[in-house]
């Protein structure tokens, strides 16, 4: 078995498929767009990560110490054939055990120099993967959840996991073996050109030409694997939607349509990665044709230069020796560079993301900090419309008073939750301004933008924890008095009690283990222990039954309490008992004040209540 072929081959980077920005252009670089160099990413991602290259002449010294040892063997060979084998006085023991002792020393200096790079390449690689993927994942939070939501789904996430541990197999691996690897070459080539300059050139004359096919076959490669990544990823679209929405695929009995589609892209997966593999499985016949090429000439002329006494036997034997630590680096290099385009690929990727512009900002330091109280509400002339799409809101201008409770009503598409997003500033207006006691919301920190204002969704989000841990995400310091104090607050006391575990029972992945309304009580218990003195919430009694709407609704009366409240209301019962109604129609405010006001004037809002109440009269029997 060849030296190459032992080398740990890193797994194949497993990306989600490609996403796309909120603008619709691809992050990820397209099979057919113009691959960045790989000594591009490779500068750009040491720029990032400067850890890898930390401590890197200690790393680089030490690798020559082992790869010096290993050259002592060769030395030690020559030196024992010509001074302590000679034939006319006989074997000379002192020089044999000599040489045998160094031959010795050389191995244990040279695994010990070999524990040691390693032990330094893991650390410093480990601790630049650790700053790739914090910087990475905190890119990713800096991004609008808009841009967020326009991602594939577990796109963003496969890059600070798959592709960052793409990196570190090839770094934790090939990037060591080809420390290794070059400083043999080196160390081996002034070695044999001290015995022989004639061989040392024949030598590098027969791998010239694999440099250069190299070189020229590694564009080629990197190509076909960017296909590859396209295939794979379209390949785990087709597989996860169908795992994920299971019940509709078995509900509408397309099992069929969808089993062909998976079929189509495994087969096209399949097509690209052998494609791929076909420029790889060049390099390997042509790397020993040209290793079998160099050992025959070597012996060859070897021999010859032997005859005519300018080489000794024991010097051919040690050349042969080197000619040995020569080609297999040069094997193992082919490999890696192989490889080396799985590990770029991934870096690029990583370095996309990273490079995508987050639209919104946080100030930091710059930023103000929003002083704590009730909260007064501005919209100056806001108006927004998404990237690529028409305007959803037209010149809003309307102030919320503090400690109020606002609904929000409209139909389907008429800005409400735009409206919701501009004011937790999940989006920035395209014209105008949104204050929060009179400060631009892009001039607050982030930290203090999140501590004064809290939005509850319409579908309450649990972690896979329990629920005392999901609700202090809403305040880590949180004590258990704290929190069973929440719940009683909120008249959820009775609630709590009900799970075996109280605070300890675990909701599973996303809550499931709970009902969609249960979800909900948590999720607003979480928002009542952060204690913002804004509050968005998204209707969150509008899927949920009868007797649970009025836990939630008592909960939502101590949540909203003393604070300034702003609910988007599908339901008209959560509009009637609001202190002000903002009225939304083809994304303008059309209509505000207090339920009885315009229930009486006749307009959109009182034909909105009319037909709601309609829907809640029980249908008399015929």
């Amino acid at each position: 078995m060849s030296i190459a072929t032992a080398v740990p081959k890193p797994a194949e980077p497993e990306p989600e498929p490609e996403p796309e920005t909120k603008s619709g252009s691809r992050i990820a670089a397209d099979a057919d767009k113009p691959i960045e160099s790989g000594l591009s990413v490779l500068r750009r991602g040491l720029r990032m990560t400067p850890e890898f290259t930390e401590g890197l002449i200690v790393t680089l010294l030490l690798a020559v110490i082992g790869t010096a040892g290993r050259i002592v063997v060769p030395l030690a060979v020559q030196q024992t054939i010509d001074r302590g084998l000679r034939a006319d006085a006989g074997p000379d023991l002192t020089v044999v055990r000599t040489m045998a002792a160094l031959a010795a020393l050389a191995v244990v200096v040279t695994a010990v120099s070999a524990y040691a790079m390693n032990v330094r390449l893991y650390r410093t690689s480990e601790r630049g993967l650790s700053t790739m993927r914090v910087a990475a994942f905190r890119h990713i939070h800096d991004l609008s959840t808009l841009h967020q939501q326009s991602e594939k789904r577990g796109s963003l996430v496969s890059r600070v996991t798959g592709d960052v541990d793409t990196i570190s197999r090839f770094i934790q691996f090939g990037g060591l073996l080809l420390i290794v690897s070059v400083g043999q070459i080196a160390l081996v080539t002034v070695l044999m050109f001290v015995y022989s300059w004639q061989l040392t050139l024949l030598v590098w004359v027969c791998f010239a030409p694999l440099y250069f096919f190299m070189r020229a076959v590694q564009k080629r490669i990197a190509a076909a694997y960017s296909h590859v990544r396209v295939a794979m990823g379209r390949m785990l679209g087709a597989i996860s939607e169908p795992v994920v929405g299971a019940a509709i695929v078995r509900a509408h009995g397309i099992e069929e349509r969808t089993a062909r589609r998976i079929d189509e892209s495994v087969d096209a997966h399949r097509d690209a990665q052998t494609r791929a593999q076909l420029f790889v499985a060049l390099t390997f016949p042509m790397g020993e044709f040209v290793v079998g090429l160099a050992n025959g000439l070597v012996v060859v002329v070897g021999v010859w230069l032997g005859i005519d006494g300018q080489l000794s036997v024991g010097e051919l034997v040690a050349f042969l020796f080197l000619v040995t630590l020569f080609v297999g680096p040069v094997q193992m290099g082919v490999e890696i560079l192989n490889e080396a385009q799985n590990a770029l690929a991934g870096w690029r990727r990583v370095l996309e993301v990273l490079d995508a512009e987050p639209d919104i900002a946080d100030p930091g330091e710059a930023g103000e900090e929003l002083a704590r109280g009730p909260v007064e509400v501005r919209f100056d002339h806001v108006s927004y419309g998404y990237p690529g799409g028409p305007r959803i809101l037209h010149d809003v201008d309307v102030t919320l008073a503090p400690r109020t409770r606002v609904a929000v009503v409209g139909e389907t598409g008429s800005g409400k939750t735009t409206f919701a997003k501009l004011l937790t500033r999940l989006v920035d207006p395209d014209q105008g301004r949104v204050l929060l006691d009179g400060v631009d919301l892009p001039r607050v920190r982030f930290s203090s933008l999140r501590a004064r204002v809290v939005m509850v969704p319409q579908e309450g989000f649990l972690f896979d924890a329990t629920l005392r841990e999901n609700v202090r995400y809403g305040r880590p310091d949180a004590d258990d008095a704290a929190i069973v104090a929440a719940f009683a607050d909120l008249g959820l006391a009775d609630w709590l009690a009900g799970p075996a575990g109280g605070l300890d029972t675990r909701v599973g992945q996303r809550g499931e283990s709970l009902s969609a309304g249960e979800r909900q009580l948590v999720a607003l218990v979480r928002a009542y222990i952060a204690d913002p003195d804004l509050l968005v919430l998204d209707e969150a009694t509008s899927a949920v039954d009868p007797a649970t709407e009025v836990r939630i609704n008592r909960a939502l009366d101590g949540l909203t309490r003393g604070r300034t409240a702003v609910f988007i209301a599908h339901r008209m019962s959560t509009a009637e008992s609001a202190d002000e109604i903002l009225v939304f129609d083809a994304g303008k405010l059309v209509e505000r004040g207090p339920h009885t006001q315009l229930a009486a004037t006749g307009g959109i809002y009182a034909r909105l209540h009319a037909s709601w109440t309609a829907q809640q009269k029980p249908t008399q029997p015929s």
